[in-house]
């Protein structure tokens, strides 16, 4: 096996770290663990391939980065931070490796399952790919339905001997049944030409008008009014009503109008006078009637500010304002959970036009500003309630992602929506969990298909970092996933001189740049890899990543004189793919 002729440190005890310091010892490489900034030293970091702090706590791994970055300036850092400010700012002094947020690695699989979107696009060398699922129309070969795409994947539906069974990047004469799932790749302009339509980037959203804001809001705030309010505004009413008449009457010298009596009135029972009337000179009946209007008028007062503090304070006003906004809802998609990765798939939502309506806990998050910007609304309340999710009215949404922090929660949330939208239901639950083994646990137990591992969406892109690979995007096909990549052929590497034929059978190279030449789409097999060529490849991401090893150079010493001058000629001649041409190479 290919070995790695440098360590790489791995620091976190979580489950994407562990899996990281597992792919990488799968891989060849030789794993140090360090708990602590102060045990870099003493893990060799000034000999080490790459430094990879990828635990959850922030602090922590910013602290192993700059230190590491400090020991060694040629090492590979690769570092996870959540925070925004602190990622950008270490991204612009970090040197080799990355900066990456697990969030951001993970929102665009989310949101194109919740989404229902059969396509996933990225751009290779300056074109735009895109792979685009369908089911097959009848049974035949993939070359028979969709001629010279290549295929990427096929999910075996009800009709196959194998139901369920993901074939990664089968031959196009792989055999299909009407309504499995086929997911091939192709450039977006072949793709539009065959009369594909993708989907757009951005969708009209109903955004609220500021008058139906209002009036929203003026209903919220009617709903959550204190019953008692409204027999208090009654006496209130009845009581300022009943002194004027009292005071037209009984007042003497001056007689009184009834506006005068109406402001003596009002002005006594809200204690504000008296400047200008008075009762001093008044019959003692009507002294005695001031009195107790004046004490009357105190505690009326006092009871509708006490009210009306309460409803314009009160938290319930802003739950109700999200439940008054949610009857009225249609085609959204409902986001439980507020937290990283909740919020940035709130904003990819609503930055592409749809209508977000979020459920979440905490009175106190702090992402609830955010969403205030956005202007989506929020409903407070327990997502494992089904009176909640009934409140977000999800029969009615395009898609729900239980995204939470909590995965028993997100499971549990799962279990309550098909209670209430059936087995069988068109709207997809698209569930976040850690780890790839109880992903694949809760689809076999509940059934559940869009269940999306954390661990699976950044493992790769920590993994792709810390060996100096190019990480283009992950996704998922069926309930496995998928990863495109790229990497330069070094000389002497096993790539080197490799047909295509002699590849795994479960990657597939999509692309192939030489310093010479176009760029080649769709290799033939027997097409030869050669030490200088940058290699784009899509499969699995265990399997891709164990290819894209295979074209790193050997150990150095290994390496004669000779063969390492080949290997810096190589990396000098990485070809420039502004603008570039392309020309395909229809594998036979």
């Amino acid at each position: 096996m290919f070995q790695f002729h440098r360590e790489i440190i791995v620091c976190g005890e979580d489950a994407l770290s562990k899996t990281i310091a597992e792919e990488l010892r799968g891989a060849g490489a030789r794993i140090i663990k360090v708990n602590t900034a102060a045990e870099l030293l003493a893990a060799g970091v000034h000999r080490a391939r790459a430094v990879v702090c990828a635990g959850p706590n922030d602090a922590m791994n910013l602290e192993i980065a700059l230190l590491a970055r400090q020991y060694s300036p040629t090492v590979r850092v690769v570092a996870r931070l959540a925070n925004d400010v602190l990622r950008e700012a270490v991204g612009a002094v970090n040197g080799p490796g990355a900066v990456l947020d697990v969030a951001d690695l993970a929102t665009p699989s989310i949101v194109e399952a919740v989404l229902s979107r059969n396509t996933h696009q990225f751009d290779t060398a300056g074109i735009e790919f895109v792979v685009w699922g369908s089911e097959a129309p009848h049974d035949g070969t993939l070359r028979d339905i969709h001629a010279d795409l290549a295929p990427v994947a096929v999910v075996h539906g009800k009709n196959s001997p194998a139901p369920g069974e993901v074939v990664p990047c089968p031959g196009r004469d792989q055999r299909v049944y009407r309504g499995d799932w086929t997911s091939m790749i192709g450039v977006r302009d072949e793709l539009e030409a065959r009369g594909i339509n993708l989907p757009p980037a951005t969708v009209t959203r109903s955004r609220q008008s500021r008058i139906r804001r209002v009036i929203d809001a003026t209903r919220a705030m009617r709903d959550d009014v204190n019953p008692m309010l409204y027999p208090a505004l009654a006496f209130a009413l009845l009581l300022t009503l009943g002194a004027t008449v009292v005071v037209h009457y009984g007042y003497r010298s001056p007689r009184m109008s009834w506006i005068d009596a109406l402001y003596f009135a009002s002005e006594t029972i809200t204690t504000v006078g008296y400047g200008d009337f008075s009762f001093g000179q008044q019959s003692t009946s009507l002294r005695l009637f001031a009195v107790g209007l004046m004490f009357g008028g105190v505690i009326v007062t006092a009871i509708l500010v006490a009210f009306l503090a309460d409803l314009l304070l009160s938290r319930r006003f802003v739950q109700l304002a999200g439940l008054r906004r949610a009857r009225h809802m249609r085609g959204h998609v409902v986001v439980v959970g507020l937290g990283s990765v909740g919020i940035r798939v709130v904003s990819d939502l609503t930055a592409a036009g749809y209508d977000v309506l979020v459920i979440e806990q905490d009175e106190n998050n702090r992402f609830l500003s955010t969403a205030a910007e956005l202007d989506v609304p929020v409903i407070f309340g327990d997502s494992t309630m089904r009176q909640t999710l009934e409140a977000a009215h999800v029969e009615r949404a395009r898609g729900v992602a239980v995204v939470t922090n909590d995965d028993m929660e997100n499971i549990e949330t799962g279990i309550v929506l098909l209670e209430i939208l059936g087995s069988d239901t068109k709207v997809p639950i698209v569930m976040r969990v850690q780890g790839r083994a109880l992903g694949a646990a809760i689809n076999q137990r509940f059934g559940f298909q869009n269940v999306r591992s954390i661990v699976d969406l950044a493992a790769p892109w920590f993994i792709g970092a810390a060996m100096g690979l190019n990480v283009l995007g992950t996704f998922w096909v069926g309930q496995r996933s998928f990863m495109v990549g790229g990497m330069l052929v070094a000389a002497g590497s096993e790539l080197d001189g490799l047909r295509m034929l002699d590849l795994s059978t479960q990657t597939r190279v999509i692309a192939i740049i030489r310093p010479e030449g176009p760029i080649r789409l769709r290799p033939r097999r027997d097409a030869l890899l050669k030490a200088g060529d940058t290699v784009y490849l899509i499969g699995p991401y265990r399997e891709l990543i164990a290819t894209l090893r295979k074209g790193q150079p050997p150990p150095a010493t290994a390496m004669n004189g000779e063969r390492a001058a080949t290997l810096a000629a190589a990396r000098s001649h990485r070809p420039d793919v502004r603008p570039p041409k392309w020309a395909p190479d229809v594998d036979g």
